[in-house]
């Protein structure tokens, strides 16, 4: 078994379990999902999305949310603050607890504690919340699909995702290259 090195790959990544746990929830809310996004301030949800994808790495989603948060209003040193996760002195006073409960759900690898998730509903309601949880939710998809698909590629160079399943990786790597690899370029001049 090749040994992990300093140069193995970090970000937080699917594994099969998690995935298809990932996928349930969303194919069994479908409805749910269409009325989150229709219902949420299209600014609001880019912001609990640029949060979640700070604390995740997925550069997909970074890049993608970035120019979606702009179209949406929100300014490029504002989303600049958000993807440092240093958005607290700048955001809302209504969005803050949303965003913090982005951030520590993130944080936590999805297992937000139960004070953070009675604060959420405390603050906005239960169908409020939930609808929060739901764009959560949704970009934790977008942004572990993402640095699942990176995985393959930093193996590829030797850099082994802890706890990673080559199949896996392969399989992610096919269904999402098609999506993927034609940002690459994008990405780079990106940076």
């Amino acid at each position: 078994m090749p040994k992990l090195t300093s140069q193995s790959f970090k970000r937080n990544i699917y594994t099969f379990k998690t995935f298809n746990q990932d996928l349930a929830f969303i194919i069994s809310h479908l409805g749910l999902i269409r009325k989150t996004m229709r219902d949420l301030d299209q600014a609001f949800v880019e912001k609990i999305m640029t949060v979640v994808t700070a604390v995740n790495g997925c550069r997909y989603c970074s890049w993608f949310h970035a120019r979606q948060a702009v179209a949406s209003g929100i300014s490029p040193e504002e989303v600049q603050q958000m993807l440092k996760l240093q958005f607290q002195a700048d955001v809302n006073e209504d969005e803050l607890t949303a965003l913090l409960y982005a951030q520590h759900y993130a944080e936590t690898r999805r297992k937000p504690s139960p004070e953070m998730k009675e604060k959420l509903v405390a603050e906005y309601g239960p169908e409020k919340a939930q609808k929060i949880q739901v764009v959560i939710r949704l970009i934790t998809f977008g942004n572990l699909s993402g640095n699942t698909f990176d995985a393959f590629l930093s193996r590829l160079k030797g850099a082994k995702a802890k706890g990673s399943n080559l199949i896996f990786e392969l399989v992610f790597f096919i269904f999402g290259a098609p999506f993927l690899l034609p940002l690459l370029p994008k990405l780079r001049t990106a940076e």
